[in-house]
């Protein structure tokens, strides 16, 4: 089922524009976003091909079935929250069964969280481009033998280091296991490869150290230390960098390189704009989309705003949040009992 396919079926219920048009932030260069509701031919509603939500391939067209969105209003999620109060001028389609599912039988006190919770996300990928930028990462890998060390004397030597200045080659090396210390390895050395040691690793891309059968009588050359939990991270670090660099917007990459604030002003304009959003919704009990301080947000995503200054504006704007919703008359939840009976209800219209 692709999103062709629901338009050419007729079985589209609601169509947005949504994003930085609906929010009225949007530039010259901003792109088109595309949500929307769908319900499921019969059939496959009732049999094994229930599919809850469709996407274009760059993921800036989502479209959510009708019992998967009512499912996410409940929760309060902020982005299918917004999708239900699209301004007029950005509802591209809306058929008339949709007015059963109206914006304030689904504010609630969960938007605390919910919203609060996702701008908290928001903060921790602005912090997370903040140390990809600060700490670039070299295109060519480190093996684990750069997280090996040798003991010598009350110091350690890289392994790689200890090789060089010995002239031994790792994959000469025989390694066995020292009793009760882990990563510690005593190193043997075959010097005319008549032994058969396995080396340190048998492949650049090893994740362990191998270990060897050590013939008795054999004199250690020295201690092996292989910090493994650190290569592990290390590799954790290296792919999320370059799939990173991969994937990154470079028009918004270059915008953050400009502004030379290490972080990512456009992810930290959103957080305010959430915090923003949820204050709104518990001191008045409405949620309206089309910001007033378009001014302001846009010159966050400028980078206009120091970092630090950002982060004591949002822990403002969780403190008024939480006073909001002390005294907020919206219920602690969304009545889940009549969402369902409407659903129901439109479902029987559907697939009557």
């Amino acid at each position: 089922m692709t999103i062709q396919n629901l338009k050419s079926q007729n079985l589209i219920l609601f169509e947005v524009i949504s994003g930085s048009k609906s929010f009225g932030l949007n530039t010259p260069t901003s792109d088109t976003d595309i949500k929307g509701v769908y319900y499921l031919p019969k059939e496959q509603f009732y049999g094994l091909e229930y599919i809850p939500q469709i996407s274009n391939e760059t993921n800036d067209e989502v479209y959510y079935e009708i019992g998967r969105f009512v499912e996410l209003l409940l929760k309060n999620n902020p982005n299918i929250l917004e999708i239900l109060a699209s301004p007029e001028d950005c509802i591209l389609y809306k058929h008339p069964l949709m007015e059963h599912l109206q914006l304030k039988d689904f504010l609630s006190k969960l938007c605390k969280d919910s919203f609060a919770g996702y701008a908290v996300t928001q903060i921790k990928k602005a912090r997370g481009l903040n140390k990809k930028i600060v700490n670039p990462l070299p295109k060519e890998k480190k093996s684990l033998l750069d997280f090996c060390y040798v003991l010598e004397d009350y110091k350690t030597v890289s392994v790689l280091e200890f090789l060089t200045e010995k002239n031994l080659k790792q994959e000469q090396i025989g390694l066995v296991d020292l009793p009760n210390s882990k990563g510690m390895f005593a190193m043997f050395y075959d010097e005319n490869k008549t032994i058969g040691y396995k080396g340190i690793i048998q492949k650049e891309n090893s994740n362990e150290v191998s270990l060897s059968s050590i013939p008795k009588g054999e004199k250690p050359i020295g201690y092996l230390s292989c910090n493994q939990d650190g290569y592990s991270k290390y590799c954790k670090e290296y792919t999320e960098y370059w799939n990173w660099i991969e994937k990154r917007n470079e028009d918004r990459y270059n915008t953050n390189q400009q502004h030379g604030k290490n972080y990512d002003s456009k992810n930290m304009m959103h957080t305010i704009r959430l915090l923003q959003t949820a204050e709104q919704i518990l001191s008045t009990g409405k949620l309206n989309i089309r910001v007033q301080n378009r001014e302001e947000l846009l010159d966050i995503k400028a980078g206009n705003k120091e970092y630090d200054d950002l982060l004591q504006m949002a822990d403002n704007l969780i403190a008024s949040i939480e006073n909001h919703y002390q005294t907020s008359t919206l219920p602690e939840r969304p009545n889940e009992h009549k969402a369902i009976q409407t659903l129901i209800e439109i479902r029987e219209e559907l697939y009557k």
